[in-house]
This record gives C-alpha cells, sequence and structure tokens, in this order.
C-alpha cells in the first residue's frame, strides 16, 4: 500500500532528515508524531507523561471511497494515484478552534507565519529530537493577553475572535468535545467572530471528517485547479461547492474528495519548498 500524509495544520514542521513532525496532547501525554515519507510509517514516541496512555491514532481513507463522477475525470485521476491518506486527527479541540481562527481571511503562508509567532509568543515551547515545538496558549492565556501583546505577534486581527472562543471553550469546551461533526459545527457558530467557515475548519479538524469542511475554500478551489487544469471550475465560491457536492452526492465520497484534494495540495507545497513528497 503506498500512502501519503495530509500536513495541512501549521503545527507539522520539517525536521533535518526531511520528514514530518508534529507534537500533539492525547490521553494525558504529549506524544512526538513523526511521518517518514520513504516507508510511509508515522510513529509515535512519549515526550511527557508516563507513555502508558493510549497513543494517538491516525485515520485512513481509501482512495476507492472517491467519487466517480464522469465530469470530475481529470482530477479524479490525479487523487486515486495516492492510494491512501493517511491523517493525524487533532487530539486537541482547543487547538483545532484556536488555529481555525487565524486562518481566517489570510493565504495559507500567511496563517502558517500567525500561527508560529503566536504559539511561539505565549504557548509553552518543547524540546524533541525533531526540533522546538511550541504548544497553543492555553485559553486562559488568551484571555488575559493585551491588545498590544496580540498586536506584538501580529493576530490583532484575531484578538476579539480568540477572545470569545477562549471564554467559550472554558465554559462548554468539554462538552463540545463530545458532540458529533455537524452538532459541533452548530455550537461553534454561536460564538462571536466565528462563522460557517471557521466551524467548519475547526470540526473537520478535531473530528478528522472532511465531510463538514468548507468546500469553497479557497484552499480546495486552488488545488483542484492546479491538480486538474484541464477542468474549468466556476470561480465562485457559491458556485464551487454546490458542483462539488454534485461530484461526491454521499458524505463518505464528499469527505474524500475533499481530503484527497487538500492532502495533493499540501504535498504539491512540500515538492516547491524542496521537499520530497511523501510515498
Amino acid at each position: 500500500m503506498s500512502a501519503k500524509i495530509i500536513t495541512e495544520h501549521p503545527g507539522w514542521q520539517n525536521t533535518a532528515d526531511g520528514h514530518r513532525a508534529r507534537l500533539v496532547e492525547h490521553a494525558g501525554t504529549t506524544w512526538l508524531a513523526l511521518w517518514d515519507g520513504s516507508d510511509g510509517c508515522l510513529s509515535f514516541s512519549p515526550i511527557e507523561g508516563d507513555g502508558d496512555g493510549e497513543q494517538p491514532c491516525p485515520s485512513l481513507t481509501s482512495s476507492v471511497e472517491l467519487p466517480t463522477f464522469e465530469g470530475a475525470g481529470p482530477l479524479l485521476a490525479e487523487l486515486v494515484g495516492m492510494d491512501t491518506v493517511v491523517r493525524l486527527d487533532n487530539p486537541s479541540l482547543w487547538d483545532a478552534i484556536a488555529t481555525a481562527i487565524l486562518r481566517q481571511v489570510v493565504s495559507a503562508k500567511q496563517a502558517l507565519r500567525k500561527h508560529r509567532a503566536f504559539y511561539g509568543a505565549y504557548g509553552q515551547t518543547v524540546s524533541t529530537m525533531a526540533g522546538d515545538f511550541a504548544r497553543v496558549p492555553t485559553a486562559e492565556t488568551v484571555l488575559g493577553l493585551s491588545d498590544e501583546e496580540f498586536a506584538s505577534a501580529g493576530t490583532k486581527f484575531n484578538r476579539v475572535a480568540l477572545r470569545a472562543a477562549a471564554e467559550a471553550y472554558l465554559e462548554r469546551g468539554e462538552h463540545w468535545s463530545t458532540l458529533d461533526p455537524e452538532s459541533l459545527v452548530k455550537e461553534l457558530v454561536e460564538v462571536p467572530r466565528i462563522g460557517p467557515w471557521t466551524a467548519g475548519a475547526a470540526a473537520a479538524d478535531f473530528t478528522g471528517d472532511f465531510s463538514i469542511y468548507p468546500h469553497g475554500d479557497l484552499a480546495v478551489r486552488t488545488w483542484a485547479r492546479k491538480a486538474a487544469p484541464s477542468l474549468e471550475f466556476p470561480r465562485g465560491e457559491t458556485e464551487f461547492e454546490a458542483m462539488w457536492r454534485r461530484w461526491a452526492p454521499s458524505r463518505p465520497q464528499l469527505h474524500a474528495l475533499t481530503l484527497f484534494t487538500l492532502t495533493w495540495g499540501s504535498n504539491d507545497l512540500n515538492d516547491r519548498r524542496g521537499h520530497p513528497r511523501d510515498h
């Protein structure tokens, strides 16, 4: 089985030997996730904690779940070559929410810079064999930041949304983490400055269900066009999403089509940054 990993979350970093690594907290232990593209293996090492807890379990999506819509042929032919997509679903709902907020109204490159600046300034830094990783600033930390502190990390625009999300998370986060994907989206959009796009992106990151991802997202549209330049795609977000849903009428198909397209894009980015594709 050949497999590719999706590393769209800004917590992923390139290691000195060309692998991909990320720090996550799961079951009371801080884990270092390491993806070796040469053998398609995702391994976990405990960094903090007793290490006796259950390690994170990556989700696998097979290309057989992709739709077979004839009009999408060139795109599907490109995506099916990835065979299987591996994803490390975000164990932290708070991190998923904060990450989605920092992605609002900016490009992926800008979001990456903001994410690393904000986490590096106000989150705890952990040293590992794969490098240093900054944890998400706690909700309590976010509520204690001044406007000037947000501005110094380049996140002044996000301060109102982050504060509202932090306050709501401290009140309802435990309940949110028990919800199904659709219910989670419905509750998140009730938080000020969290709209459908942010709620869908955060819920998909946490649950791993990309059938609820905002399918008209610029990233989906961009990578679809790059993967299948011979196809004509609608320019508008609403029209694109309607077409996307026609192509993938069932929920598993919608999940697979969106996930595979974003995975194709994350691997394409790694290529252009000088790192080999994951195999």
